[in-house]
Parts: structure tokens; C-alpha cells; sequence
């Protein structure tokens, strides 16, 4: 294991374009804290800090774009999927902002620089180039997805949530040891063992009855149609809806779920995201890398709905292919696949034996682990 001094400290570069890559970076913060009480990871929104006062503007305006046009993204981002003289271009406006990345580095003066974000990683990899910085470098892919913004010359390591993307990245010219397939790292809660029984009074809910989850409202990705449709499934089953920070939905929801058959749970932003999954037994939600690792990590069966294009479509594509998912696009589809399962369960039965198959719940931990031996092996070549 890598010996660390007081002082060290570890750059985590992340950015909220999404919230999946802020939870992978806690997520690395907390395991380089278990496993070096002495090392100080230091976490930064990149998009935040080199641009204030877009920040806020370009996360609503990617999730916009994303929602009201989808084909117009889905073209950008299969147009600049693999390396070509146009996403060079585009990238090369995405990863502005060398110099102010540069005087964080100095400030911070990290052992190692770890990148949950395209773009921040792609900065990296340019300072290295130039030789402003000579400090290992290492990039968390945040999606069972591959995209060509991810992958740059002077990147050390490339940590992957499956095979399939190490061997998409094969393919596109990154070296075989360069990357490791540890899982999406995922926060420390979601190794807690967890008691059911627990869990069922705490949020007042009953063991025996169905109990549905809903994840991903929150963003508007969910249509009114698609919240009415839950009054055709015909028994009465526990309905939880998280809502995040949209107190606008939760209110209308209160309003629309009023008389409900269902027992409805309506919550806002939280942290526990884990429990409400213990206790749930299918999840309806976009395919985001990270929700899905998740799901994945509490043996919990997903009904994915109608995926963005882009990383969305190809995260699908990997979970129904793994067995863990069902897929469906309309709000008939949706309520006749909960009624199937509800009158079959066997579906659920094997999605969570898949799940028990591919969660990966010590990929947090893995990932520092490949991070130590690298930023010892490098220093050994400084010093032969």
C-alpha cells in the first residue's frame, strides 16, 4: 500500500452537469478517507470553480436541451462519439480553462488528480501535455458508456463501471493496462446491512404490501400522464415518489395522488436514498450510471423509462442485455409491465439474481486501491 505523509492530498474534479458525477466523487472522497485517515481529498465542481457564473445557466440549459431537444443532442452526441475532426473542434470550447485549472493544482498540490467529468479530465490531460503538471492522472468513467470525451493521450488510468466499456475502450486505442473494470465506485451507505424491519416503520410502510419506487421526477423527465397512469394498476400497492428539489412537483403531486387507492410517500431531496431502495421492490427510473449502480448495489429491479439519448440509451442497453432491467416508453407499456409483474413475480426474482451477479459494491474502495499502486509505481520511475 502506498505510504502517504500528513500533507498529501488528493484533487477530485468533478462537475454538476448531472448529479451522478458529484456522487462518484464523494463516493472516491470517502474511500480515500477510510483507507488513509492522513490523506485529504479535496473535491471540486470544475464547472462551479472556472466558471461561476455559467455554471448554474449551463446545467439548466443541458438539462433543457436534453428534454425539449433530444434529437438534436442525440446527434451532437453520437456525431462526437468516436475521435473525428469535428468533436476535436467542439471539445476543444468544453475544456477551456487551463490556466485557472492550473493555479488550483499549484494551490492544492495533490499526489494524484482524479477526474469524475469529461471535460475536467480533459484539462488534465492537456496541462500534462505541456508539461505544466507531471502528476498522475486518473479518470472515473461515470456511465456504462463510452464517449470519446473521455479519453485523452496523456491520461494514466481509466477506471470503468463493466468489461463491455474496457473493451469499447480497447477499441478505440487506450492500452489494455490502462484500464480497470472495478464497477461505478459508489458512497459508503450503500454497504451498510441494512434491516428491512427497520426501514418499513421508520418511513411507516408495510412489509407485505408492493412497494413501488419512482426516481428522477425530480428533473421534469416524468409527464402528468405518466403519474396519472399508476390509477390504472388495479390493488392497492405503496407508491413512493422522489421528488427532489422540485417542491413544485411534490406539491402537485400531494394534489394529484389526493385520492389515491395507492399509499403514497412523496419525498424531497435525500441523503437515504439507500434505505427507500432496501425496501422497495422494482424502481422506475431513468438509466443515469450512478441511480443504476445503485439499484444494482441493493439487489433492486429497475423499469427503465424511456431513456434520453446518449449516455441514457447506451446505460439501457447495457442493463437490459445484463438481465437487470425492463424497458418501455409509454405510460401503457409502464402500467402493463407492473401489472405482469405484479400477477408474475418471477421476472423480479431473476432481475435481482442478475443484480447479486454484477453489483460491485467494493468498487470504491478497488478504485483507490489502482489509484495507490499507480501513484507509487510513477514515483518509483521519478526516483530509478
Amino acid at each position: 500500500m502506498m505510504k502517504f505523509t500528513d500533507s498529501e492530498r488528493i484533487l477530485i474534479l468533478s462537475a454538476s452537469v448531472g448529479d451522478g458525477h458529484n456522487q462518484v466523487a464523494k463516493a472516491l472522497s470517502e474511500a480515500i478517507e477510510d483507507r488513509h485517515p492522513t490523506v485529504k481529498p479535496v473535491v471540486i465542481d470544475t464547472m462551479e470553480w472556472l466558471h461561476p457564473y455559467l455554471s448554474p445557466i449551463s446545467t439548466l440549459l443541458y438539462k433543457k436541451s436534453i428534454k425539449n431537444f433530444p434529437q438534436v443532442y442525440s446527434f451532437l452526441y453520437r456525431k462526437t462519439q468516436i475521435r473525428n475532426s469535428f468533436s476535436t473542434k467542439l471539445n476543444s470550447i468544453f475544456t477551456i480553462g487551463m490556466n485557472s485549472m492550473l493555479k488550483i493544482i499549484e494551490k492544492i498540490r495533490p499526489s494524484a488528480i482524479i477526474s469524475t467529468h469529461p471535460f475536467a479530465a480533459g484539462i488534465v490531460s492537456k496541462l500534462k501535455e505541456q508539461r505544466c503538471i507531471d502528476i498522475p492522472a486518473v479518470t472515473v468513467i461515470t456511465d456504462y458508456a463510452y464517449h470519446s470525451y473521455w479519453i485523452y493521450p496523456f491520461t494514466d488510468q481509466y477506471i470503468v463501471g463493466s468489461r463491455q466499456v474496457k473493451d469499447e475502450l480497447m477499441n478505440m486505442g487506450v492500452e489494455e493496462y490502462k484500464i480497470k473494470a472495478t464497477g461505478i465506485p459508489l458512497r459508503r451507505r450503500f454497504n451498510e446491512i441494512l434491516s428491512r424491519k427497520t426501514l418499513f416503520a421508520k418511513y411507516n410502510l408495510r412489509p407485505d404490501k408492493f412497494t413501488l419506487l419512482v426516481m428522477g421526477g425530480g428533473d421534469g423527465f416524468f409527464n402528468k400522464e405518466s403519474f396519472e397512469a399508476f390509477e390504472d394498476i388495479p390493488y392497492s400497492i405503496q407508491l413512493i415518489i422522489i421528488c427532489g428539489r422540485n417542491e413544485k412537483l411534490r406539491q402537485h403531486l400531494e394534489r394529484e395522488f389526493s385520492g389515491s387507492k395507492h399509499d403514497v410517500l412523496l419525498m424531497g431531496f435525500t441523503e437515504n436514498v439507500h434505505e427507500i431502495m432496501a425496501i422497495s421492490d422494482l424502481m422506475i427510473t431513468k438509466p443515469g450510471g450512478v441511480t443504476s449502480s445503485e439499484a444494482i448495489a441493493m439487489n433492486l429491479p429497475l423499469l427503465l423509462f424511456n431513456p434520453l439519448p446518449g449516455q441514457e440509451e447506451d446505460n439501457a442497453q447495457f442493463l437490459l442485455q445484463s438481465g437487470l432491467a425492463r424497458l418501455v416508453h409509454t405510460p401503457e407499456e409502464l402500467i402493463y409491465n407492473i401489472n405482469r409483474m405484479l400477477h408474475d413475480p418471477r421476472t423480479l426474482t431473476y432481475m435481482r439474481y442478475r443484480a447479486r451477479k454484477y453489483q460491485m459494491k467494493s468498487a470504491s474502495n478497488k478504485a483507490v486501491g489502482i489509484i495507490d499502486q499507480l501513484t507509487q509505481k510513477l514515483h518509483m520511475q521519478e526516483i530509478g
